[in-house]
């Protein structure tokens, strides 16, 4: 049987019965956790096992901890980090080891809890207009440097056993507006756009899986590219990315209709799985129900994504957490 089309979430600290029963039931490609979900490394090893023994797998779990404000996971059991962009900028010449270490360092503290993805890297471009919500957690504003450092972030995490979420695809930072609470707009011509905003993301098409983006781009098509079939045919063919795509949250603001609607219409767009977070159980349970199981392509691509999920390679995370401290000046605390 195919997985369930979904990546959902929890309300609390441990499940409640009526989430085992509809985890049970979805049985969904695999689960996000935000801060609600986070207190010690004992409770975030419980809520995972929990989410996986409901499924009966060894189901994804995946979490945002970029850094920054963007952090699911702080002190005092974890590592706080400062934003990627701040870390690029203090490191200077040695941004690409400083983002390996940090990025490695991350996987560590996630795979020893249970969580075996993160949503990074996230090579969107930054520019002049970026909006705030998004701009230092760019890697930079020139298209080769943020690939090179996306490519260090996914290297890092793989080799912790984690595995990437590429985003937020084909390209968020020329947006103006906050997509949690408006649709985004972007009015560059179509050559522009696949010289700079794609060119990271067909540089780094063989990461396991990658994130939509809610945003229109107006030269290319009138709706938000995760429920555009004509930005998913970018995505693939033009862009390259033969793996799993999930959308971004789809109860964020930038998308009209009802969760349930917009779950569909990204399915029908082409999306592999819907990501859909701060939710009802009632509403999480429509969700699931009204997009099923995976398609044999997206069952495909998902266990080409698994099969990327390895044992973290043998290091001395003391020694590369010195390391990271001596070329970052001060970014990591705790």
């Amino acid at each position: 049987m195919p997985y369930g089309a979904t990546i959902i979430d929890a309300e609390g600290l441990r499940l409640s019965a009526e989430e085992k029963a509809l985890f049970r039931a979805a049985d969904p490609f695999g689960f996000i956790l935000f801060a609600r979900n986070i207190d010690t490394p004992d409770q975030v090893r419980a809520l995972c096992d929990e989410m996986r023994e409901a499924v009966g797998r060894e189901a994804i779990i995946t979490i945002d901890q970029e850094g920054g404000r963007v952090q699911r996971m702080r002190a005092p059991h974890w590592r706080e980090w400062a934003p990627p962009l701040d870390l690029v900028v203090q490191a200077g010449p040695q941004a690409a080891r400083a983002m390996y270490l940090m990025y490695r360092l991350i996987a560590d503290e996630l795979r020893s809890v249970g969580i075996d993805s993160n949503c990074a890297p996230m090579v969107d471009v930054a520019g002049d207009l970026t909006h705030s919500f998004l701009r230092n957690r760019c890697y930079g504003e020139d298209p080769a440097q943020v690939t090179a450092l996306g490519r260090v972030v996914g290297d890092a995490m793989l080799a912790g056993g984690v595995l990437p979420v590429v985003k937020h695809m084909p390209g968020h930072g020329r947006a103006t507006m906050d997509s949690h609470f408006d649709l985004p707009t972007v009015t560059a011509a179509a050559e522009d756009l696949k010289a700079v905003d794609f060119a990271p993301f067909k540089a780094l098409n063989h990461l396991p899986m990658g994130m939509t983006a809610h945003l229109v781009y107006e030269a290319l098509d009138d709706r938000p590219a995760t429920l555009s079939s004509t930005m998913m045919q970018v995505i693939r063919e033009e862009i390259g990315f033969d793996n799993l795509i999930m959308t971004d949250d789809i109860s964020m603001k930038a998308l009209a209709g009802t969760p349930a609607q917009n779950a569909v219409a990204a399915i029908d767009a082409g999306c592999d799985v819907v990501l859909y977070c701060n939710a009802s159980l009632s509403d999480r349970r429509a969700v699931t129900e009204a997009v099923g199981h995976m398609t044999p392509a997206a069952q495909t691509r998902a266990e080409r994504a698994l099969a990327m999920r390895t044992k973290p390679d043998t290091v001395d995370i003391p020694a590369l957490e010195r390391e990271f401290r001596a070329l970052s000046g001060g970014a990591l605390h705790g």
